[in-house]
């Protein structure tokens, strides 16, 4: 069982100040991957001194040189990416082709910003005075504090670190304390890459060490900037912090994504968007579907579709061919067996054969594995007859299930689309284009898909929300540079 720590300037901390963690394997909870060595809010202070030490030294390499080292690292990352995938897929029990997916967008993320080494472009800007001459520079924000959570342990992290890097800035980064054996070997392969060792630290700590820590820092002027992905609610509180020091963070939040179904949709292809995006990633995805939005005319047959679909699709064992795994860790198997206590007498369950945990005594017809009871296997859930005032209609179920609605007219399908309160990924299947374009202008999302899924990101695309799925920052592409 190997142990990990945080890592500063490159030097492994064998000190746990903030006590030790034992990862279990999701899918073998008897089958430990790892003990991570915890640090505290001193070790993270520690290492955002170091950062902010080595940024000046490293914003003075120039930025087509920085974007060799971005270069680097996704050729590492290539060479590497079937152990890394798996790696994945035995820490966090993402299914297999999913986990090389995951791999596969950090070598994209590294391979688009090699390119913006060399277009990191200033203005030259005409003056209203003679003789005068003005010019805009793009220059580096200082040390960043990278916050992310662990069910796309190195895809996300790489949309914050690598153009922080490439633009000449350095970062401390805190990943999620129950992915330590991925983030360590994440971490190795960015410092094998030729950034100085400095640019780069890595500290395994908990929630509220880490937030003391940054609190500490910002305090102490070491941390220009703040990039967090997680909950709302600590996005919530990461906002106040920073707006004390007169810092804007970049704040990629929770969803409950709409998926609207017109009465003219081609139904198979919503159906195949539906359970992609409902229930990829056992549900753990910030995109993943909230509340499907069935037109009133097409509601009962879409509903037999998709509760088939589900009903047969093959849940179990990651490293085999599977919808979804287990769920990642313990505490989010904990939360959503919570969450089904939202679902009421008015609401009508489908797509498997239970409603909870995998068990012996509730078992799922079509199990892919041995023994579900191994891991934390859950049903798939489908609750139709969701309602505007339900609060299963408002809260972010990050798990496997799916609420269906009805609507009579567009107004009503739009109302329901925006009434969760959240903004981050929305998708309409139709084919009309009226009402494309329609649901485009009126849907409150970052992201809109028409005929595709709430999920998917590319690396070369803008990623993020508004209203309680974040504060308009934007991941990935050219937009991420601002």
């Amino acid at each position: 069982m190997p142990t990990v720590s945080s890592l500063l300037s490159g030097r492994p901390i064998a000190e746990a100040p903030g006590g030790t963690r034992t990862i279990a394997n999701p899918a073998r909870l008897t089958e430990i991957v790892s003990e991570a060595r915890l640090g505290d809010a001193g070790i993270f202070l520690d290492a955002c001194r170091a950062a902010k030490d080595a940024q000046p030294a490293w914003a003075r390499v120039p930025a087509p040189v920085r974007g060799r080292a971005v270069q680097a690292l996704g050729r590492l990352v290539e060479s590497n990416s079937e152990p890394l995938a798996r790696l994945i897929t035995h820490e966090i029990g993402k299914p297999l082709a999913e986990s090389h997916g995951e791999v596969q967008e950090v070598v994209d993320t590294c391979s688009f910003f090699l390119g913006e080494g060399r277009r990191l472009y200033g203005m030259t800007v005409p003056s209203e005075m003679p003789d005068k001459q003005l010019f805009t520079f793009r220059v580096p924000v200082g040390t960043a504090a990278i916050v992310t959570a662990g069910n796309f342990p190195v895809a996300v992290p790489s949309w914050y670190v690598v153009p922080a890097l490439l633009c000449g800035n350095t970062v401390v980064w805190k990943p999620a304390e129950y992915t330590p054996a991925i983030a360590e070997a994440f971490a190795q392969l960015i410092l094998h890459a030729g950034f100085p060792k400095g640019a780069f630290q890595m500290v395994l700590a908990d929630a509220e060490q880490t937030f003391a820590g940054l609190e500490r820092a910002l305090d102490e002027g070491l941390i220009d900037k703040v990039g967090f992905t997680g909950s709302t609610a600590v996005g919530e509180r990461l906002g106040e912090l920073c707006g004390r020091h007169l810092q804007s963070p970049c704040l990629e939040l929770g969803g409950k994504n709409p998926l609207v179904v017109m009465p003219d949709a081609d139904l198979d292809l919503a159906v195949e968007g539906a359970l992609f995006s409902g229930f990829g990633t056992a549900g753990q995805r910030c995109t993943s579907l909230g509340t499907a939005i069935i037109h009133a005319d097409v509601h009962d047959d879409f509903l037999a579709r998709f509760s088939k679909a589900v009903a047969e699709a093959p849940i179990g064992d990651p490293t085999r061919d599977v919808l979804y795994g287990p769920m990642i860790d313990a505490r989010f198997a904990q939360r959503f067996e919570e969450w089904l206590d939202l679902i009421g007498d008015h609401h009508r369950v489908l797509g498997s054969s239970a409603v909870g945990r995998i068990t012996h005594e509730r078992p799922r017809e079509g199990f892919v594995g041995d023994d579900p009871e191994a891991g934390l296997f859950y049903h798939p859930t489908i609750v139709d007859g969701v309602m505007a005032d339900d609060e299963l209609f408002r809260t972010e179920t990050f798990g496997p299930i799916v609420g269906v609605a009805s609507f009579e007219t567009f107004d009503e399908a739009i109302e329901l689309a925006n009434g969760h309160g959240y903004g981050l990924t929305s998708a309409i299947y139709t084919t009309d284009p009226v009402h494309a374009f329609g649901f485009r202008e009126r849907v409150s999302a970052g992201m809109v898909s028409v005929n595709n899924s709430t999920s998917g990101a590319e690396a070369h695309l803008p990623f993020g929300g508004n209203r309680r799925s974040g504060n308009g920052s934007r991941q990935s592409g050219v937009w991420v540079l601002d």
